[in-house]
């Protein structure tokens, strides 16, 4: 008979913090990064655009940069809970592609460079 075998690892345990961004209150480009810069509380020269959202979502764990206010401890990752996920989807196709790329290019980054991701998605009505 087989039996499962638990796995031990030496790995540090990480927690994963939980953000809700409503996205209901997206409906275009402008909606979409004002929405997201006050969910992860972007600062005020937050340039509105996917290279300034990449650069911000990379620094959540390091607070003295200023890109967010959001923290997660080094090592840690931040779940980005998309609401409304559906009509999103939908209305928003392009931001909704948009976001996914974002948080892929910033742990692709991340973990070329041997730190860990920061940040995952989860979906949500």
């Amino acid at each position: 008979m087989w039996m499962p075998t638990r796995l031990t690892t030496n790995r540090k345990r990480h927690t994963m913090p939980i953000i809700r961004v409503e996205t209901a209150e997206i409906y275009d480009w402008t909606s979409f990064h004002r929405v997201f810069a006050h969910a992860l509380g972007f600062p005020a020269f937050y340039g509105g655009n996917m290279n300034a959202m990449i650069d911000c979502l990379g620094y959540m764990d390091d607070p003295s940069a200023g890109m967010t206010t959001v923290h997660v401890r080094s090592g840690d990752t931040l779940t980005i809970d998309l609401g409304s996920i559906a009509s999103f989807k939908s209305i928003c196709p392009e931001q909704f592609v948009a976001v996914q790329d974002a948080c892929g290019f910033v742990n692709w980054r991340r973990v070329r460079g041997e730190m860990s991701a920061i940040v995952a998605l989860s979906y949500s009505e």
